[in-house]
């Protein structure tokens, strides 16, 4: 009988379901975390009969045939890129970009990784870094003596200093987008890498060329739908149930078939 391993990939994959669920709820309050889902596609078919063929006894067509699918298998694993509303924070190196777009950071390989985590620090070399101590590209340094600073919506960084009324211009920060955001490869940390599938990156200044704007003092929160997760949830369990109560079945039927005398 197939139905044992039709029933065992059935279970695998919602077994994969109940992973990449799990993984949304863990990362609910991820900063710029984006919700996964998972997706499958049927197996291949065995033709016991192919649609169309030649009936032999009189000369007609077969209409439907006979095909037995052989189950399911994972097909892709997508992100939902739909941005998280954004939490104020008031902290002068928070930042959310509000619409399309990512920072560009300097991995200690020289890779550059991108993300939309824009809960930044200082290096003690006034450096501006990820929360992981990756500099954020372009480089921008904010002095010791700096007072405060501010970050206009095109990215602009100022800082004010004691002593004097106006602002100084430290440096610009830039976004990047691409043309297949769900081609990214997450690598851990909010980080996603440049693949074949995405397409090169696409660098402006925020505001142009379709990306999004920056927000200071703001950070944008998980995008993950804790109610649609739970419910998600509840069917792949029920999934893995059936899908179990078939393996069952087709237990005690070849029980049934050893046991004729």
């Amino acid at each position: 009988m197939q139905s044992l391993k039709i029933a065992a990939t059935g279970m695998a994959a919602q077994q994969m379901r109940v992973d990449v669920i799990s993984n949304n709820l863990a990362n609910m309050s991820t900063t710029a975390y984006n919700a996964r889902r998972a997706e499958f596609a049927d197996l291949h078919y065995q033709q016991l009969t192919r649609p169309g063929t030649i009936n032999a006894s009189d000369g007609t067509i077969v209409p439907t045939g006979v095909q037995i699918g052989l189950g399911v298998r994972p097909s892709a694993v997508t992100v939902d890129h739909q941005q998280g509303s954004l939490s104020a924070t008031n902290g002068e190196l928070d930042i959310a970009i509000d619409g399309d777009g990512y920072l560009e950071v300097a991995l200690p390989s020289g890779a550059s990784a991108y993300t939309r985590d824009g809960a930044l620090k200082l290096s003690a070399d006034g450096l501006i870094v990820t929360s992981d101590g990756y500099a954020v590209v372009p480089e921008i340094t904010v002095p010791d003596d700096t007072r405060s600073i501010s970050i206009n919506p095109d990215g602009e960084l100022y800082a004010y200093f004691d002593g004097e009324v106006d602002a100084e211009l430290l440096g610009q920060f830039t976004l990047t987008d691409f043309s297949n955001q769900k081609g990214l490869e997450a690598i851990g940390g909010n980080l996603f890498l440049e693949t074949e599938a995405s397409g090169p990156p696409l660098v402006a200044a925020p505001g142009e060329d379709g990306l999004g704007t920056v927000r200071q003092g703001y950070l944008e929160d998980s995008s993950v739908d804790s109610v649609r997760e739970i419910t998600d949830l509840i069917q792949a369990q029920r999934g893995y149930e059936l899908n179990a109560k078939v393996i069952s079945a087709v237990d005690q039927m070849l029980s049934a078939t050893t046991q004729i005398r």
